[in-house]
């Protein structure tokens, strides 16, 4: 919020002779309230990203209740534990690592080297509330990492793999296109990629390509799950035990969405213009509605394809398409128009199908579709936004820069398209040049994959000392007397009379 000036000597030819003690007197009151407003300002916007950290935050507790229901009941305790483990190991290594590598600046356009441990931080640039929105960031694609290698995992693996993800090779794909050093970045003062740089608001490539991509190759490294294919190579559906615990964390998710799109302004009092009902507030609003939008068109076209093609109504792959839809929103939804939210999701729902109908034809296995829903779906999400973002709204969230390229389909030309197209292939290739020699460094030294007996036997009774779900009481010491069914075998003797 500018600030607002007084001059005393200004003033007090107004007030006439004898009027520069009264002047001075108002100029330095008017200061004073001055400043408080400004304080206010300050305190309201770290408020809402404080809130929208919150929010963020509470994804974690989505991703684990999708997870749990999404794997057998064998496995549950383990795969909770690695969502709890992505926080944990994720907030150290990223306030030590990863914040200076995405956010410390000045540096130059490949990698952040400030703030290391938060390290001058706050800053004019920087406070507190910053890092942890990020952090939450940088978490929720470590656990999207860890759905894609769900029930064959050794635990060592998801802490090595979970503290590198979010200390290196997370914060340095958001450098790129966040910080206003990176090479691609849409804020960055000095020369454009294309003349746009890259409009990826929320991170359809920074945050869901990169975890889908770091699933990828760990789930392919590992290979499928034990009887997930059969001997003719014919796919065996492997049902998660609890379709209850799929919609909580979906509901969850879905909640936690609206401090992950609309909280990356990282500001609500920015006005656009002097109309009061008018200004950031208004974005916020709006990038709410376009991600519904897409989340529930993606839903109902998941819901309706997926009853084509196998004649069920089945609740995960539906719930699998609304996060499909959400992910390939992401990147553009402060930038297009409500009505394009609903083309984008339709477009997510067919490519996450299409996607899961790929990695049944390549015998690829992923019990919770991550990498085809975050890696398929986000890859759409960044082509999206360089075909339907309007002119208007990418010169009100990205101001500074008079002629921006903005959507193709919005008369705004190819030069958004081509950056995007970039990004999804440098992502890619990073990605994979990182996390894929990882794996296979694991996979190598045998801390990749559990023992088949152990696969067999469930990781929860083997790994971690017992079931998730307690069937009875050990330390009831009288039993309750039971009924006990035999089953009645037909006999010789005994035949039925006719009618």
């Amino acid at each position: 919020m500018a600030s607002l000036e007084c001059s005393a000597s200004q003033l007090a030819q107004l007030l006439g002779p004898n009027g520069t003690a009264a002047a001075t007197f108002i100029c330095d009151h008017f200061s004073t309230v001055d400043s408080k407003f400004t304080d206010t300002s300050f305190a309201i916007d770290t408020t809402y990203l404080l809130f929208s950290a919150y929010l963020v935050f509470s994804m974690q507790l989505g991703f684990a209740m999708l997870c749990a229901g999404s794997v057998r009941a064998k496995n549950t305790m383990n795969i909770m534990l690695t969502n709890v483990l992505d926080a944990a190991a994720g907030g150290l290594f990223y306030y030590l690592f990863g914040f200076a590598f995405a956010f410390g600046g000045p540096s130059n356009g490949f990698i952040g080297r400030h703030f290391f441990g938060l390290k001058e931080v706050p800053n004019s640039s920087f406070d507190y509330s910053n890092f942890l929105y990020q952090w939450a960031f940088a978490i929720a694609a470590a656990g999207i990492t860890s759905g894609s290698i769900a029930e064959r995992t050794q635990f060592v693996a998801y802490l090595i793999y979970s503290s590198f993800l979010t200390g290196f090779v997370y914060p340095v794909v958001s450098h790129w296109i966040w910080s206003p050093d990176g090479w691609a970045s849409a804020f960055n003062t000095g020369d454009l990629l294309f003349g746009s740089g890259v409009i990826d608001f929320a991170g359809s490539g920074v945050v869901h390509m990169v975890g889908g991509i770091a699933g990828l190759w760990g789930a392919y490294i590992e290979g499928p799950r034990i009887g997930r294919f059969d001997h003719s190579g014919r796919s065996v559906s492997l049902r998660g035990h609890s379709a209850s615990l799929v919609v909580l964390g979906t509901f969850l998710l879905w909640f936690g969405w609206y401090g992950f799109n609309p909280g990356s302004f990282n500001k609500i009092l920015v006005p656009y213009s002097s109309q009061s009902y008018y200004g950031q507030w208004s974005a916020v609003g709006r990038t709410a509605v376009t991600t519904t939008l897409a989340g529930c068109t993606a839903a109902l076209t998941t819901l309706f394809g997926k009853r084509i093609l196998s004649g069920h109504w089945n609740v995960t792959d539906v719930c699998n398409g609304l996060l499909g839809g959400f992910a390939a929103i992401t990147s553009g939804c402060s930038v297009v128009e409500p009505w394009a939210a609903i083309v984008c999701g339709f477009v997510a729902a067919v490519v996450l199908i299409s996607c899961n109908k790929l990695a049944e034809k390549v015998k690829y296995d992923d019990p919770l579709e991550a990498a085809q829903l975050h890696g398929g779906c986000g890859a759409w999400g960044i082509i999206f936004t360089a075909l339907f973002a309007t002119k208007k709204y990418v010169n009100e969230v990205y101001p500074g820069k008079p002629g921006r390229p903005y959507g193709l389909f919005m008369g705004g030309g190819g030069k958004l398209l081509g950056a995007h197209l970039v990004q999804i292939l440098v992502i890619t290739g990073w990605v994979s040049a990182t996390m894929g020699p990882l794996f296979f460094i694991l996979h190598k030294l045998k801390l990749l994959r559990i023992s088949a007996e152990d696969e067999m036997a469930g990781m929860d009774m083997t790994r971690h000392g017992g079931f998730a779900y307690v069937y009875h009481d050990d330390s009831d010491s009288v039993k309750p007397a039971a009924i006990q069914l035999r089953k009645v075998e037909p006999n010789s003797s005994s035949t039925p009379s006719s009618v």
